[in-house]
């Protein structure tokens, strides 16, 4: 390869990582933002669901942290940080399930209203962190298990949504708390999915390119 073409390839990766640090950055911000309202609101409004998403809120700000520092990495150091991140979701999931059984026999219900203005307020910042992230899904391993992240609270913002409406309609504690359950078995799954593409992403000869993964 001449001297043109490695330089040209090198200007492309550090363009392509600054986007992703850019990209990063703006995600982290969002998600330790929208943890500090939801952490406040749930105790406010005790509601399992709600504390769920914000640890799910900071746990994908602290994923979100460790990508930024391997955006210019190895494979290798990449699947090692992942194997952080899976590690990581599988202590939050089992924190989440842990809180919403504690409060399956808890004798009053969340605030409906202060649950479904908050879901609503971190469905829209969500909203915002998956389209910036979906473009670069493919781009390598790192990006690709941040984007999962941020797939997955899109799902448990319309789960917190949904647990806020049957909570209004029934007076019950049970939906919130159902929701949180099933939060934590959403990252219990997620986080399984990582470890595996980390297992398989450490196992790369050190020097070769690092395989993208698929977009789904």
């Amino acid at each position: 390869m001449s001297d043109a073409c490695c330089e040209e390839s090198a200007q492309r990766a550090t363009a392509l990582a600054a986007r992703h640090r850019g990209v990063l950055w703006t995600v982290l911000s969002i998600n330790l933002g929208l943890f500090a309202v939801e952490v406040a609101a749930g105790v406010r409004a005790g509601s399992s669901a709600l504390l769920g998403d914000s640890l799910d809120m900071l746990g994908d700000a602290l994923i979100y942290a460790a990508s930024l520092y391997v955006v210019e990495r190895g494979a290798r150091a990449q699947a090692r940080v992942a194997a952080g991140k899976g590690l990581l979701m599988g202590v939050l999931a089992a924190s989440v399930v842990a809180d919403a059984l504690s409060r399956i026999a808890g004798p009053t219900s969340p605030s409906s209203v202060v649950v479904g203005v908050v879901g609503a307020l971190a469905l829209a910042g969500n909203g915002t962190c998956f389209a910036l992230l979906y473009r670069h899904r493919g781009d390598n391993l790192n990006l690709r298990s941040t984007w999962l992240c941020s797939r997955n609270d899109l799902i448990a913002n319309g789960a917190v949504l949904a647990s806020a409406a049957l909570v209004a309609a029934t007076a019950s504690p049970w939906p919130d708390a159902l929701v949180g359950a099933g939060l934590g078995a959403l990252w219990l799954r997620t986080a399984g999915r990582v470890l595996g593409e980390a297992w398989r992403g450490d196992r790369v000869v050190p020097g070769a390119a690092p395989n993208a993964s698929p977009g789904r």
